[in-house]
């Protein structure tokens, strides 16, 4: 009899813990509309940019790499 108010006492514990969770968790959404609106990009984030300078750095690898006779 006592091992059953014991199992019994943990599932409605158990059962209450999850309610209050679930609850807390309802609880934070706001349902807020946030608009972000960052402009246009800089140059720096520019695909062109990046492209280029990958290509310029590569040339400077070759060139600095490259055996001399």
């Amino acid at each position: 009899m006592k091992n059953q108010v014991i199992k019994y006492t943990q599932n409605l514990l158990l059962f209450f813990l999850a309610m209050t969770a679930s609850i807390a968790t309802y609880a934070q959404d706001g349902g807020l509309d946030i608009d972000v609106n960052i402009g246009e990009p800089e140059w720096y984030q520019q695909p062109w940019v990046w492209i280029v300078g990958a290509a310029i750095f590569v040339l400077i690898l070759v060139a600095l790499l490259r055996k001399k006779k």
